[in-house]
């Protein structure tokens, strides 16, 4: 990064050469938590100026884009546990019963996983992939409030519980190569 201002409170955190006032990446750490660091400096490109804001970075709502991904990630962990099934047998499951304009977002969003992971590695561009994390995490929160997983009918509820858990899979997978933790719960 060409340089990182670091907000607290509200106000800029002082750095200062000559008088040694600066802030380690222990602080940030020490401040926030290591997946907050990880996910924010890897989500600007490295020559952009960028503001570290520790009280963003705590913050539990949709504008923390690490709890936004997160929390996705922990919203379909629950509905896995209550489902209570087991989730190797969702890979043989027809998707034939998603038909909505919310599942096929997700579907087509998790299409391009695999491009997109590519162009990011050929690129050097870390930032990629949160951007498409946050772009996942976000279409999986509207296809969760838009239906209902655990349904009556079967083929339904299966093909709704492969989708979910297909999404769990590859948020878990982006957020390990950011060596950024996914929760089970939150």
């Amino acid at each position: 990064h060409t340089m990182v201002r670091v907000m607290r409170g509200g106000v800029e955190v002082k750095i200062s050469k000559r008088s040694g006032s600066y802030v380690t990446l222990r602080d940030l750490i020490d401040w926030t938590s290591k997946d907050a660091v990880r996910f924010f400096l890897l989500s600007r490109k490295p020559d952009t100026e960028y503001v570290f804001d520790v009280d963003l970075a705590l913050a539990q709502n949709n504008d923390n884009p690490v709890y936004y991904v997160q929390y996705a990630h922990a919203r379909i962990c629950s509905v896995l546990r209550a489902w209570g099934g087991d989730e190797a047998a969702l890979a043989a499951v027809d998707l034939g019963a998603l038909q909505s304009a919310p599942a096929m977002a997700l579907m087509l969003l998790l299409a391009r996983y695999p491009d997109m992971l590519a162009g990011a590695a050929r690129d050097f561009a870390p930032h990629d992939v949160t951007f498409y994390l946050r772009e996942l995490a976000a279409a999986y929160h509207s296809y969760y409030d838009a239906e209902r997983i655990l349904v009556d009918e079967e083929p339904v509820r299966l093909a709704r519980l492969a989708l979910v858990a297909a999404t769990a899979q590859v948020l878990r997978n982006g957020l390990a190569l950011l060596g950024v933790d996914a929760p089970r719960t939150m």
